[in-house]
């Protein structure tokens, strides 16, 4: 397992970006659509900060993301736990599921290679 990104919801996409490129050097990744959500992916070579725009008030939803070899492990693991969302698919083949910490955060674990 490994650090792969921070999630944050944002109210406005454009500036966001720009504030994120201007302010720490980060350069857009990828961006896609997933539910009612946009999703822009802003990196560097050491760090990847994700933005969504959506249905959600900005600000509220933040969440730290770890990258897995395996989702399906995972998910044995934290059975019994709160799944806050997922497990979902996206279009770009990764697989991803957010779960509820002990204090109400989010986790997010993240497969980007499929099995």
């Amino acid at each position: 397992m490994r650090f792969h990104h921070y999630g944050l919801e944002v109210s406005n996409m454009e500036e966001s970006i720009d504030f994120y490129k201007k302010g720490l050097g980060l350069e857009v990744e990828s961006r896609m659509f997933f539910m009612d959500e946009e999703i822009v992916f802003l990196a560097s070579p050491d760090f990847r900060l994700e933005l969504i725009f959506g249905t959600q008030e900005a600000g509220v939803s933040r969440h730290i993301c770890f990258e897995v070899r395996d989702l399906d492990s995972v998910m044995s693991r934290f059975s019994g736990y709160e799944v806050a969302e997922g497990p979902y698919k996206l279009q770009n083949g990764w697989q991803t599921v957010f779960y509820k910490g002990p204090e109400g955060e989010v986790i997010e674990f993240l497969q980007v290679n499929p099995m």
